[in-house]
């Protein structure tokens, strides 16, 4: 793999960038997968009620000022996310966008607006201390600043804009200061937080890490032992046999017992290989995860499919069940052996997958397209429930809690994939059908 040659000027220039935008916004991405359960019940009190307060406002409380029009446009922009589930894949990556778009405009813009048309009554600066105290609950740090900030900014502008006789007193500087510091307070909360949670996951990623090490000894121990009984335990049975047939006193082997050991030993070689490279892998989760970094080279996706099939160390019968289609190669910006990790967490859940299913198969094909190019590996084993696919990518998130089975892993491996893609400036997706296939889209920018 052409791990040595110099990307161009461009895009030296153009991954240091992606690197810091996507370690900018890594809590707002974060916090997400935290906030994702809260979507749903938060937009339907959204939708409820944006044109129920219109009611209590404007009828059985009356104010200075109501606006049905932007209360129904706060309701139609939480519609969709109450189906976002059902949003095609493409449509997906927008969610968090779209999800703080929507809170942008429904919590400090909506609030701040409303405040300064009622000339900071009562009922307004209790409701946008209402806002702000939500706001906090729903939003990391960075995004809380930043939609206070620019919320205020934008609901300043659109009050100018539409307001005959513009009164700005010294009143609202002291609200905008109670303001202020309420989001202060949460910025370095929600911070304090985040900080506690992302330690959290290193120390628990270290452990995980520090047990998977020091298994390595045992596991070279035993495939040591394994090789060196391989040169010897068929002279022994070889013996034992001319021994027996010649009429010689020693201990009876039933037959099958005999057989079994023909191929025992190559069997427990094979699973410590298989060991040590799930050990590979969980290490190389917690090392990315904890701040681990890689070159950044130019990559063919093409050796990096053919190095984890090489690599990857297939059970009896597995490796004829995986299907390549590598004729449209393409090459990428990031690091090969991240990659190939990636395919090793695909390969080990499509085959978990798999287990069950006789004639499943996995299919491993490139497209190229003008703005990106994409890997579709796909397996026809029992597929991913509709409940638990949209949670698939949270880190530790698994269904053991709801199957009973500890087989289902360790919710790290998928998360890995997403934050590597993530950090190239790529994507991961997934779409499955119950009993049917799942698919896994790798989506890469082009150099």
């Amino acid at each position: 793999m052409d791990a040595t040659r110099i990307p161009p000027r461009g895009a030296r220039t153009l991954v240091p960038i992606r690197l810091l935008l996507a370690q900018l916004f890594a809590p707002a991405l974060r916090n997400l997968q935290y906030v994702s359960r809260r979507m749903r019940p938060f937009s339907i009190v959204a939708i409820v009620g944006f044109p129920l307060y219109y009611y209590v406002w404007n009828d059985l409380f009356p104010q200075p000022y109501e606006n049905l029009p932007l209360r129904l446009v706060g309701s139609a922009l939480f519609i969709p996310i109450l189906f976002s589930e059902r949003w095609p894949s493409w449509a997906k990556k927008l969610l968090p966008y779209y999800w703080y778009a929507t809170i942008f405009y429904s919590l400090p813009f909506f609030f701040t607006f409303m405040l300064l048309k009622n000339n900071g009554s009562n009922v307004w600066i209790e409701s946008a201390l209402i806002a702000a105290f939500v706001m906090v609950l729903l939003l990391d740090w960075l995004m809380l600043m930043l939609n206070f900030l620019i919320g205020i900014a934008l609901a300043y502008l659109a009050y100018w804009a539409t307001t005959d006789v513009v009164s700005m007193n010294s009143t609202y500087l002291v609200h905008l200061a109670i303001f202020s510091f309420a989001i202060a307070i949460g910025v370095v909360a929600n911070y304090d937080t985040e900080r506690i949670r992302v330690e959290q996951e290193r120390a628990m990623l270290a452990t995980a890490g520090s047990i998977a090490h020091e298994l390595r000894t045992p596991l070279l121990a035993i495939r040591a032992g394994a090789a060196g009984l391989g040169s010897y335990l068929p002279l022994l049975l070889e013996t034992y046999g001319i021994a027996k047939d010649g009429g010689l006193s020693v201990p009876k082997i039933r037959v099958a017992h005999l057989h079994s050991m023909d191929g025992v030993l190559s069997r427990i070689e094979q699973e410590a290989v298989h060991s040590n490279t799930i050990i590979d892998m969980l290490l190389a989760n917690a090392r990315f995860t904890g701040g681990h970094s890689q070159k950044i080279a130019q990559c063919s996706i093409r050796q990096c499919v053919e190095t984890a099939l090489d690599r990857y160390p297939f059970r009896g019968g597995e490796q004829q069940r995986v299907l390549t289609d590598l004729i449209n190669d393409f090459t990428f910006e990031g690091s090969d052996m991240l990659v190939v990790h990636v395919l090793f967490n695909l390969l080990k859940n499509a085959f978990r997958g798999m287990a069950d299913v006789d004639s499943a198969l996995i299919s491993i094909r490139l497209a190229s397209g003008p703005r990106a190019n994409q890997l579709l590996f796909r397996d026809t084993g029992v597929g991913i429930a509709s409940h638990v696919l949209p949670h698939i990518f949270t880190r530790f998130y698994t269904s053991s809690a709801e199957t009973d089975d500890a087989s289902v892993g360790t919710g790290i491996g998928l998360a890995f994939c997403r934050d590597v893609m993530r950090v190239m400036g790529g994507s991961i997706d997934c779409t499955s059908i119950e009993f049917m296939y799942t698919e896994f889209v790798l989506t890469f920018p082009r150099p």
